[in-house]
């Protein structure tokens, strides 16, 4: 299987996780990269190896012979690169969050299906080995069908010091993190008809909200809660772990701090450690997110390969985004809000 050629655009905070990811996958690598700053481009450019280094993404995509496009980039640069992208006949991995606006993710799915390329959105939290192991035991129909889920981030953790924009933007954690929690909910419990909202702004260095909670009625018939916060300060920080309570008609699921999965159902009770494997470049606790990068890099790969569809497709992940759009209008109207309307 020879390997497809791909070109990363941006060299951010983020980028080395994703060029470590290209490293190891199978069947995909890296052959150029493209940042606008020259000192972010040395950087990964030097500790990578890459000969091929652009400023401009229009000329990297020219003078490319690129079989895909990676975009690592902030959420106001994603639509136009993700055109640009299409407008080449390249298949595109773009940086959640998806865009600025629901209008804007729409015109880029369209964009990439007018010009024939698959795009997927990089929402890796679903793949986070935990994660998985969750999925695998609700489909296992050991707990039954589920009726209740509350998938729950919260932490005192410090993002603000390796991303310092993050404390500028009107929207924060419904957006940077919340998506990811939002999307593992319909990853777990289906898609969602409604939901509820409320926000807060705890600390008052930051312009956004830190604190999120909402309640999704699935179209299953499941209740779930999602809650985030980066105002919660716990005798043993869980950063970056994502707990999960599910409630199933014959039983229950417990995703735990210390990645400690509990199942009670048709078989008894059984314990298990679902911690996600330290990758040889990854660094704790950051292993966790690293992991589930690689996972779903090498998904991309292997959906280029066989012609599938990725999961967290374009089209898949505006049902994501939406949620978020309609945490924000929830918040602010304190309504519950018709995920459908949002989507038509």
């Amino acid at each position: 299987m020879a390997a497809l050629r791909g070109g990363l655009i941006g060299c951010g905070f983020f980028a080395v996780n994703q060029m470590f990811g290209w490293r190891d996958a199978e069947g995909a690598s890296i052959a150029a990269i493209c940042d606008r700053d020259p000192e972010r481009l040395k950087i990964v450019g030097d500790q990578f190896g890459m000969e091929r280094r652009y400023q401009d993404a229009a000329e990297m995509l020219e003078k490319g012979n690129l079989d895909f496009v990676d975009i690592a980039t902030t959420v106001g640069s994603h639509r136009a690169l993700v055109e640009l992208a299409a407008a080449h006949r390249l298949p595109v991995i773009c940086q959640k969050p998806f865009a600025p606006t629901l209008d804007d993710a729409k015109a880029m799915v369209a964009a990439c299906k007018a010009a024939g390329v698959p795009l997927m959105i990089h929402e890796n939290f679903r793949w986070q080995s935990p994660i998985q192991a969750v999925k695998r035991v609700l489909e296992s129909g050991e707990i039954g069908k589920p009726f209740f889920g509350r998938i729950s981030f919260r932490s005192g953790f410090d993002v603000f010091s390796g991303q310092p924009y993050l404390a500028t933007g009107k929207r924060f954690i419904v957006e940077d993190l919340g998506i990811h929690i939002l999307d593992i909910a319909r990853f777990l419990f289906g898609d969602v008809a409604t939901l509820t909202a409320r926000t807060a702004r705890i600390n008052p260095n930051i312009a956004g909200e830190d604190v999120a909670s909402a309640l999704l009625d699935h179209e299953s018939g499941a209740t779930s809660v999602v809650d985030c916060s980066y105002a919660t300060k716990l005798e043993v920080e869980p950063f970056p772990e994502t707990l999960v309570e599910i409630d199933g008609t014959d039983g229950t699921i417990r995703l735990a701090q210390g990645y400690q999965l509990t199942v009670t159902g048709r078989s008894g009770t059984s314990k298990t450690d679902a911690s996600p494997p330290l990758l040889d470049w990854a660094s704790r606790p950051w292993h966790n997110i690293q992991e589930s990068v690689a996972a779903i890099q090498q998904h991309w790969a292997d959906c280029l390969h066989s012609g599938r569809e990725p999961d967290t497709s374009g089209a898949d992940n505006l049902k994501t985004f939406a949620l978020v759009e309609a945490a924000y209008q929830g918040a602010s109207t304190r309504q519950p809000v018709d995920i459908h309307a949002l989507l038509a």
